[in-house]
């Protein structure tokens, strides 16, 4: 079980908008760290529904676009 706070959410991220985000440094972090956990891993977010790290995987937007412009190269696993 993962208590994501505001990092991760279902389908969605928290926002880098504020002052001191970093959209490009919290991509990182969820594509790293917590997306390598086991996929049936249950992600209890701050705000809304629970979500696991398949689900993340398979249909977070900002996750999935992030992959597909190839931003990350240590999570090409994901791209399988």
């Amino acid at each position: 079980m993962l208590f994501s706070g505001d990092t991760l959410f279902r389908g969605s991220i928290g926002r880098t908008d504020l002052p001191g985000g970093n959209f490009e440094q919290e991509m990182r972090s969820i594509c790293e760290r917590l997306l390598v956990l086991p996929e049936d891993t249950i992600v209890l977010p701050g705000h809304m529904q629970e979500t696991t790290i398949a689900f993340e995987k398979q249909h977070n937007p900002f996750v999935l676009e992030w992959l597909r412009r190839g931003q990350d190269p240590a999570a090409s696993w994901l791209r399988q």
